[in-house]
């Protein structure tokens, strides 16, 4: 069956933002990614981009690992029963007819940075933000059905707001270190997730935390993630090939992946019929 997908102007804080469409087939999804691509290539020089081949690489693993994640959140974990605590009685001092009052329990003090989460961020009670050396990442939830029109974004070199209208911000603070605005974008995924796009302007530092007073991070925990197309498993590596080819070869008007197979079908079948004229056939 074939879905109509939209992607609404209004869903981009840019306002040069172009409408695309496209039909889904779910038996054939590589022509749907083969349509978007096409779409890059006559509307941006994004494609020209020499370490394009590398950021949909990690799109792709980033993509991946949100979808092993969200099956890993529907599990849900066995609770365990909660154990009593035993009430402590003040004893008397053997001077003084006053009790002396109960020792009081330690608390375990949390100090230090902690783990970070597998993007390399932290996930926080409203929203979650992971990380590369040139950007950060936030994703913050919202009700579904929310538009564009109703979120308050504010994206300057050292703060971020982000919330709706008529409602405090779920988030208004300083930025861990500044960031090129100009650069910056957000957007609205399915009417339910705010992901804000944060290009920082020191590219060579891992932050600690995205914005200042939010738990910070143990930077010699971040495990960098390699963008090389040799990292993803054959199968996705052989697709992000394969459309990175023929985007390649539309832009220099030479025939794609599947018109070369299909020139190649055409030859074998000549040189095997030598008694047909070919001469004047049209074949699309």
């Amino acid at each position: 069956m074939a879905i109509i997908s939209e992607l609404e102007e209004e869903s981009s804080s840019r306002p040069s933002m172009l409408p695309f469409r496209a039909t889904f087939d779910s038996s054939n999804p590589l022509g749907f990614l083969q349509k978007v691509f096409d779409f890059l290539g006559e509307q941006s020089d994004y494609l020209k981009k020499p370490s394009a081949e590398e950021e949909i690489a990690a799109a792709v693993r980033a993509a991946k690992e949100k979808l092993r994640k969200a099956e890993k959140d529907s599990v849900k974990p066995v609770e365990k029963m909660p154990v009593e605590k035993e009430s402590v009685k003040p004893t008397m001092a053997p001077s003084s007819s006053k009790p002396m009052e109960a020792e009081k329990p330690k608390e375990d003090k949390k100090d230090g940075p902690i783990v970070p989460n597998k993007g390399n961020g932290t996930d926080l009670e409203n929203y979650s933000w992971v990380q590369t050396l040139q950007e950060a990442t936030v994703n913050i939830p919202v009700p579904t059905g929310t538009k564009a029109r109703s979120v308050v974004c504010e994206i300057k070199k050292n703060r971020l707001k982000l919330g709706l209208k008529g409602q405090d911000p779920i988030i208004d603070g300083e930025l861990y270190r500044p960031v090129k605005p100009d650069d910056c974008y957000w957007n609205i995924e399915d009417q339910k997730m705010i992901s804000i796009l944060l290009t920082k302007q020191d590219q060579m530092e891992w932050w600690k935390c995205c914005v200042k007073g939010e738990p910070e991070i143990d930077t010699q925990k971040v495990e960098p993630e390699n963008s090389k197309l040799a990292d993803l498993d054959p199968e996705t590596r052989s697709t992000v090939e394969k459309m990175m080819f023929d985007q390649r070869q539309k832009q220099m008007g030479l025939p794609t992946s599947d018109e070369l197979q299909k020139q190649d079908i055409l030859k074998k079948f000549m040189s095997q019929h030598p008694e047909m004229d070919f001469t004047n056939a049209k074949i699309n």
